[in-house]
């Protein structure tokens, strides 16, 4: 019975999105840093560790972003849902362009260290493209080669490839910069995942968020074929694409696959990079503060326990409750109606037994010198 619930399928889901959060978080912080020495390279005053990063390629959601996102959202899967023929192609050239740019920066720390012993760190200069190291053309070049390789065979190894790239550079790039405007966020996807899961069939007469997610596309090489008229066997045995949205495992008997949007993976890990960059604040503040104790009503092993592996063991005991409830019942389920309670309370119950959560709430981060660069995790 235990068997039946929980197969390979299922173990390969939980592994592989747990790591790209954790993966994900800790390629965030370390982004911090190197801002940080940026910074002090380039001011004779010291870097200052907060939430919002002086990088331009950091994003950072706040709360009318927050509130909007589900509706964003959720117009874009109904586009998806009534014009999904009209826009495929277009949906899919944008997607393929977004995952080669996400996976490059998923290969880069390979890449930097296979390149360091054999080529110096200095730029090459490509004019008006830019400067890059060895490191980021290599990357970038394994990562052409690799979507190329997806769209002649259509391979679901490699679209999960693809897609772990993408949870890796929205964890990565992406910061919610306070623990109101986390709460903002979650709640509004929760109601956004159950509505187009459970309520959508009664209005469009289709689960919405289901059909999208599994619909094909065309192969754009197929589409250039015809539109070139190059011939009736050119382009013909190219398949069809499923595009890289989720996570797909198949099952060790190939009889049914486990999927995992990658919107259940990146939004809480969202919130797993906040607590992880607040805990390193912490560590920095304790630290110069010589290890003050934390309040009286508050063992010390509880002031111990990081936010961060206290919302990990969430997210995880959230996404074997999805699990389950989709194996019983049978049918898609909302794993954010899951995850998000299983991640949110715990965090919110332990910050405020620890008397962090009016900080957390707010403004987290304060404006402060640092000069410790890891966390013990």
């Amino acid at each position: 019975r235990a068997y039946s619930l929980v197969d390979s399928s299922q173990v390969s889901t939980f592994l592989i999105s747990i790591l790209l959060i954790v993966y994900g978080s800790f390629r965030s912080l370390n982004m911090d840093f190197e801002n940080q020495d940026k910074e002090k390279d380039s001011s004779s005053t010291a870097g200052s560790f907060n939430g919002n990063s002086t990088n331009n390629s950091i994003q950072t959601i706040d709360s009318t972003q927050a509130l909007f996102l589900p509706i964003g959202a959720s117009v874009s899967l109904l586009v998806m849902f009534f014009f999904f023929d009209s826009v495929q192609v277009v949906f899919t050239i944008c997607t393929a362009v977004l995952a080669t740019i996400a996976f490059a920066f998923l290969l880069l720390p390979m890449c930097q260290y296979l390149t360091r012993p054999c080529s110096p760190q200095n730029k090459i200069s490509f004019g008006c493209c830019g400067r890059f190291t060895a490191a980021e053309l290599l990357s970038f070049s394994l990562s052409v080669m690799l979507v190329l390789i997806w769209v002649l065979t259509g391979h679901w190894l490699l679209m999960d490839a693809l897609a772990m790239g993408l949870c890796v550079a929205m964890i990565a790039f992406v910061r919610l910069p306070s623990l109101k405007v986390s709460c903002l966020l979650l709640s509004g996807l929760l109601i956004y995942d159950v509505f187009w899961v459970f309520f959508s069939a009664y209005i469009f007469n289709s689960n919405v968020m289901v059909k999208v997610a599994t619909q094909p596309a065309d192969n754009p090489l197929d589409v250039l074929s015809r539109k070139l008229h190059l011939g009736p066997n050119v382009g013909r045995d190219v398949p069809r694409l499923s595009l890289p949205g989720k996570l797909v495992f198949p099952s060790s008997t190939g009889s049914h696959f486990s999927m995992l949007g990658i919107g259940d993976i990146v939004m809480p890990g969202l919130l797993l990079c906040f607590v992880l960059r607040y805990d390193n604040y912490k560590k920095q503040a304790s630290s110069d503060s010589c290890g003050a104790p934390g309040p009286g009503n508050i063992s010390g092993r509880m002031q111990k326990v990081s936010y961060f592996h206290c919302t990990l063991i969430g997210y995880f005991v959230g996404l074997l409750t999805a699990t389950v409830a989709s194996r019983i019942h049978r049918a898609a389920q909302p794993a954010l109606l899951y995850l998000v309670p299983f991640t949110l309370l715990p965090l919110l119950t332990m910050a405020y037994l620890k008397g962090d959560l009016r900080r957390m709430w707010s403004e987290p981060f304060h404006s402060k010198s640092s000069s410790s660069r890891f966390l013990e995790v």
